[in-house]
């Protein structure tokens, strides 16, 4: 028996990977939210200027993002492969670390709770649902991306990655807006937005955008295989009419 068999695929490894990723992440941050009593994020000032907490969780985030990031360059044997894994391993990351939380402490509540997405370089807000609907994008790409021979030919065309960057640009404006409008106030009035209304229309076109390669990516991979089957199966119904059964 080839022992090889038994052997995870790269995919499989990468998904472990930001399990793991996922569970350290939900942990440090509650550990983070008990030490400055904010279980609940949604409420002004989500993280208090305590010491140098501020800057060591901005550079905690970069950091993640470098590592989750790095487990894709590790794993793909190409570009498009490396970039793909990387955004499963974001993607994976990203909605467990919604599931462990709520396992280790009860939230989110529902994937209505808002939440503090990200702090650079402004503060985003937005319900769970959200960000949950980008990562599975993200993981539905990247193992078109990684697990497919796609050729030369038949990679998406570039105006349809501009419309992809449209729909991040929409998106990180709907998670910013209330703290781009606060800017006017300061850094305090930064910390304590707390926003009332998530524009889901305009972030539904976002994540609509976003879908357009890796929808394009999708019909490409499985149209060739669609026709070839519907070939064969046209060929089989001449065959038979060519040769009735008697």
């Amino acid at each position: 028996m080839n022992s090889k068999s038994f052997y995870p695929s790269r995919w499989t490894i990468v998904v472990i990977y930001a399990l793991a990723m996922a569970w350290v992440e939900s942990a440090v941050v509650y550990y983070l939210r008990l030490h400055i009593g904010r279980l609940e994020p949604y409420q002004p000032n989500p993280l208090p200027v305590i010491g140098f907490l501020g800057p060591v969780e901005a550079i905690r985030e970069a950091a993640t993002l470098v590592m989750l990031l790095t487990v894709g360059m590790l794993a793909g044997r190409n570009w498009r492969a490396r970039i793909g894994y990387s955004a499963i391993a974001f993607g994976v990351w990203d909605i467990f670390y919604y599931v462990f939380l709520k396992v280790m402490y009860g939230w989110p509540h529902s994937l209505a709770d808002w939440d503090i997405l990200f702090l650079l370089p402004l503060p985003w807000w937005g319900p769970v649902w959200a960000p949950m609907a980008i990562s599975v994008l993200m993981i539905i790409w990247g193992t078109l991306a990684s697990e497919f021979e796609i050729p030369e030919t038949i990679r998406p065309l570039r105006r349809l990655w501009l419309l992809n960057f449209a729909g991040m640009a929409i998106a990180l404006y709907v998670f910013m807006a209330d703290s781009i409008h606060a800017r006017g106030g300061g850094i305090d009035a930064i910390r304590n937005v707390l926003p009332q209304h998530f524009n889901s229309t305009a972030f539904c076109i976002a994540l609509i955008l976003m879908a357009a390669p890796v929808a394009h990516l999708a019909w490409r991979i499985w149209s060739p295989r669609l026709k070839k089957n519907a070939t064969v199966l046209v060929e089989e119904e001449l065959i038979c009419k060519e040769n009735p059964q008697t």
